[in-house]
């Protein structure tokens, strides 16, 4: 059985990665306002804002990265609304393949996606001068951070996929998304903050996976903030997988 549903999310995958390469301007669309914006606080506000670090670039990047991944889970959102409203899920339940790899297939795609949005923002910060004395592994675990946030994040996106009654209602939920992290230490010091902003700030999940990522690019000491980002993606991967297959089931009843 598990051999079958990984064949049958294979073919899923399959699907809507090529639904995405033949719409490139899709990856293009969520990495212009990741981009317009380091491009604005790098040359407009960088000269005013005091980080303590050297290279206002390398603070940034980890802020950047993260609104690019809530910009994206968007789309996955919208793809499975479209996907609803068009009666292929009835046509694929129809057919003698495992039901929840059609879910995965719209997941795994979402990993993808997002993965190329990043290489592509990094490589524009690196024109910039963005520069990390990250090795090997370092590299590795904010992959593997960021692979944790965009899964945990993309499964929250399945839910308004799966129930909204409007393509702008599908992707809308990922507004708040990207405005959390200008709350964060993403662009500037949370120590600059009023009481109540920072007491938000120093408590959400963006700061914590913000600062692990930063501290892995400087190959610094990550302390407690690497394990305080692993819980709260978990907790929201647990979260939205519950009420996504919760929400699935009753659509497919």
């Amino acid at each position: 059985m598990s051999a079958n549903v990984f064949s049958n999310t294979s073919v899923m995958l399959g699907r809507s990665v090529r639904h995405v390469t033949r719409s490139i301007d899709t990856i293009i669309t969520v990495t212009i306002t990741p981009i317009a914006l380091l491009l604005l606080f790098r040359y407009v506000f960088g000269g005013a804002i005091q980080t303590g670090t050297g290279n206002y670039v390398n603070y940034l990047m980890p802020g950047i990265l993260l609104i690019a991944i809530a910009s994206g889970i968007a789309y996955t959102a919208y793809r499975l609304y479209t996907d609803m409203q068009s009666g292929i899920f009835e046509r694929f339940h129809s057919m003698p393949i495992a039901r929840s790899s059609v879910l995965w297939g719209h997941v795994l795609t979402s990993l993808v996606s997002n993965a190329l949005s990043l290489l592509i923002i990094i490589g524009v910060g690196l024109i910039m001068g963005f520069r990390t004395s990250a090795g090997i592994l370092a590299w590795l675990a904010v992959a593997g951070i960021l692979g944790f946030f965009t899964l945990a994040l993309t499964w929250v996106a399945v839910i308004p996929g799966l129930l909204a009654s409007t393509p702008d209602g599908a992707s809308a939920f990922s507004y708040p998304l990207i405005f959390l992290p200008f709350i964060s230490s993403a662009f500037v010091p949370t120590q600059t903050m009023p009481g109540p902003v920072r007491a938000f700030a120093e408590n959400q999940p963006v700061t914590s996976i913000v600062n692990s990522v930063r501290a892995l690019f400087a190959e610094q000491p990550v302390g407690n903030d690497i394990w305080i980002a692993l819980a709260w993606c978990a907790g929201v991967l647990v979260v939205g997988y519950l009420f996504a297959m919760r929400a699935y089931r009753r659509k497919i009843a």
